[in-house]
């Protein structure tokens, strides 16, 4: 296997000769989505035929079998390089890995390569407008038919959906099991005729939440992912991949982030204050620091619990540390901005780059939920890093069809 320093140097040359620079201008939540798609599609490509996609999969799935330190190195040395952020999360992050772990070979070998040649964006169909933070309170049904599941019901909040090619879409199969033990996932094909998406507008005029209606869906029975009514097994790894990505930890995101802000990259906050004036403000440097220090304690957090993890030191459920700590990072640094920023985030100059700060305070507390909230975060620490005892739960081992809740609506 390529050692680093040399694998380093290959990178640095390819993106150099290779990737465009990150231009770092001003965007908006809603400009040209088609297009920042596109783009992100062309970009993955580009990775792909240079050969940095994938860097921690399989070579027999179209990756590089390199290992979560390579994908280090290049997200260090792709800095200041126009990136497929898009692909991030939840594609590469989050199922493309619960793809190999639980995906049959023919699954994989389907998917994954067109994944990381920037064929196949994904999604996952999860949340319920019913279900709040309880998954495996599903109500979403898959009926066997036969060779085919059909599929009826709805999920929302799902980021992106309208611009996905395919999702995971967990569903009950079974009604008179407890509620986790009747659950099977699947793969859903989104641009049919049975798939019907909304896009939610959100109070900063973005758009990328849906909300997907299913309408007789057919789905093979070579798309059921893992075990039929073991699709908890199969949600379970899915949210620990969540939780890493979200958090910052996953080695199978490239570029090293996530897209948000509507496509933008913002600058640092450094950049802020020079732009508003206050770059000398004694108060505003010392906000600079902190939200800095907070960056570096996330990237040394974030290595620690990769490396723990991978050495058995830590459970996997530790992954939530880590997902906490971003949430709130997110929060405050958020809030930095707007204090460093004070009335040019909603009173600047139509179009400016310092108003998506603002754009980006409107939305801060998704941080917190996305992923899994911060609350569950806490819970999942609580019980199963420190050993504390569970919190107590009146539909556990109930046959789901006879837990009390309320009527369905009428359709």
């Amino acid at each position: 296997m390529e050692d680093l320093e040399g694998f380093r140097l290959r990178a640095r040359a390819w993106l150099a000769d290779a990737m465009p620079r990150r231009t770092g201008g001003p965007g908006s939540a809603e400009v040209e989505q088609e297009v920042r798609v596109a783009r992100a599609r062309e970009l993955q490509r580009m990775l792909f035929d240079g050969g940095f996609a994938g860097l921690v999969y399989p070579v027999a799935y179209g990756g590089q079998g390199l290992t979560p330190d390579h994908q280090r190195v290049f997200n260090q040395e792709a800095h200041g390089y126009e990136m497929p952020l898009l692909f991030n999360v939840p594609t590469l992050g989050i199922l493309a890995p619960t793809l190999l772990d639980f995906g049959t070979e023919e699954q994989k070998e389907r998917h994954l390569p067109a994944i990381l040649r920037g064929d196949e964006l994904w999604v996952q169909f999860l949340s319920e407008p019913s279900g709040g933070s309880d998954l495996a309170g599903c109500i979403t049904r898959a009926t066997r038919d036969g060779d085919v599941w059909v599929l009826n019901g709805s999920k929302i909040w799902s980021s992106g959906a309208y611009w996905c090619d395919w999702a995971m879409c967990l569903a009950r199969t079974n009604w008179d099991a407890p509620k986790h033990r009747g659950l099977t996932m699947f793969i859903v094909k989104i641009d049919q005729p049975a798939v019907h998406i909304e896009q939610i507008r959100q109070v900063n005029g973005a758009s990328e939440f849906c909300q997907e209606f299913f309408d007789d869906v057919h789905i093979p029975e070579t798309d059921v992912v893992g075990a039929v009514n073991d699709g908890w097994t199969v949600a379970s790894r899915l949210l620990f991949h969540e939780r890493n990505s979200v958090g910052g930890g996953s080695p199978y995101v490239s570029g090293g982030g996530l897209e948000g802000g509507g496509g933008t990259r913002l600058p640092d906050n450094r950049w802020l204050a020079e732009q508003v004036g206050a770059a000398s403000d004694p108060h505003v440097r010392e906000l600079v620091a902190e939200s800095h220090i907070l960056d570096v304690v996330h990237a040394q957090l974030a290595g620690r619990m990769a490396e723990g993890m991978r050495a058995g030191v830590f459970p996997d459920a530790a992954g939530a540390i880590l997902r906490l700590f971003s949430g709130e990072k997110t929060v405050r640094q958020t809030d930095i901005n707007v204090e460093i920023a004070g009335t040019a985030v909603v009173a600047g100059p139509e179009g400016s780059t310092v108003g998506l700060f603002g754009d980006l305070f409107l939305g801060r507390q998704g941080s917190c939920l996305g992923g899994g909230s911060t609350e569950i975060a806490r819970n999942i620490i609580s019980e199963r890093v420190l050993g504390m005892p569970r919190e107590y739960a009146a539909d556990r081992d109930v046959p789901f069809n006879q837990v009390k809740r309320n009527p369905l609506p009428s359709r």
